[in-house]
């Protein structure tokens, strides 16, 4: 978990301008990181068969993609469905949160890798909650602006920011690299997904939410993006670093 100082330099940099409604707001982008292992059975062998057939033939996932899998036929095959679900309810209750996860959008996941990305362009509205029920293939989930890196395990459970710039690497690496994900390594990982509402009161303190911290900004933009120093930039995909979009030439080199 990241320290009250990380978090402060993070809201500093960066801002986060979502739709509300029918006007644009700002907000503060969270540096803070919650993170946690819940108990949750495996998946049934037939199920995860299922997955390795979407995932190969029809998702056809390369390096660094993540893409949705039907969730309803998982349903119907995953007696533990509810089980792991009240599981990442409860965590997130400790966390201050009620029954936001019961009242929010769930989507069911894979991915290979995951280069280096922020979600606030689509989801700025929002904080996610995922929930992984793969095995422990020597990955990690890496947030370069925080310096939190998580082991992925079976009952992983993250609460973050869609602002904050993340990846899923390889266990040692120091950035995204697609060789680590190359064809014939046991490498994707499934996770549920929790989309929160960021203005809710709950999520807004779990993660310490400012809310209207550059209404000026706002209210020049007609689409969700994140500003860094007051400016539209990308993420590197390979180092997560921050890159302004007026940059011509940026380097982009492995954290």
């Amino acid at each position: 978990m990241t320290t009250e100082s990380q978090h402060a330099r993070s809201q500093g940099l960066l801002t986060s301008c979502f739709r509300s409604g029918d006007a644009m707001r700002s907000r503060s982008v969270s540096g803070i990181v919650r993170t946690g292992v819940v108990d949750v059975p495996m998946p049934p062998a037939r199920l995860v068969a299922d997955w390795e057939r979407d995932i190969a033939s029809q998702l056809q996932l390369e390096p660094g993609d993540v893409e949705p899998l039907p969730l309803a036929r998982a349903r119907a095959r995953w007696p533990d469905h509810q089980r792991c679900v009240q599981a990442a309810s409860d965590w997130a209750r400790t966390l201050g949160l009620s029954e936001v996860l019961s009242e929010s959008d769930i989507a069911l996941m894979a991915c290979r890798g995951a280069r280096y990305h922020h979600d606030g362009a689509q989801y700025g509205g929002a904080a996610f909650c995922n929930l992984f029920v793969s095995e422990d293939k020597g990955l990690d989930v890496h947030f370069p602006g925080t310096g939190d890196r998580i082991p992925l395990v079976r009952g992983t459970v993250l609460l973050f920011d869609t602002g904050q710039p993340h990846a899923v690497i390889r266990r040692g690496s120091s950035g995204f690299d697609a060789g680590d994900f190359a064809t014939g390594y046991d490498v994707t990982q499934v996770f549920l997904t929790w989309e929160l509402p960021i203005e809710n009161a709950h999520v807004a303190r779990a993660l310490l939410i400012a809310f209207d911290t550059d209404p000026s900004a706002a209210s020049r933009l007609d689409e969700e993006q994140v500003l860094w120093r007051g400016a539209p930039a990308s993420v590197c995909p390979a180092s997560g670093r921050w890159i302004h979009d007026d940059v011509v030439t940026p380097r982009c080199a492995p954290a």
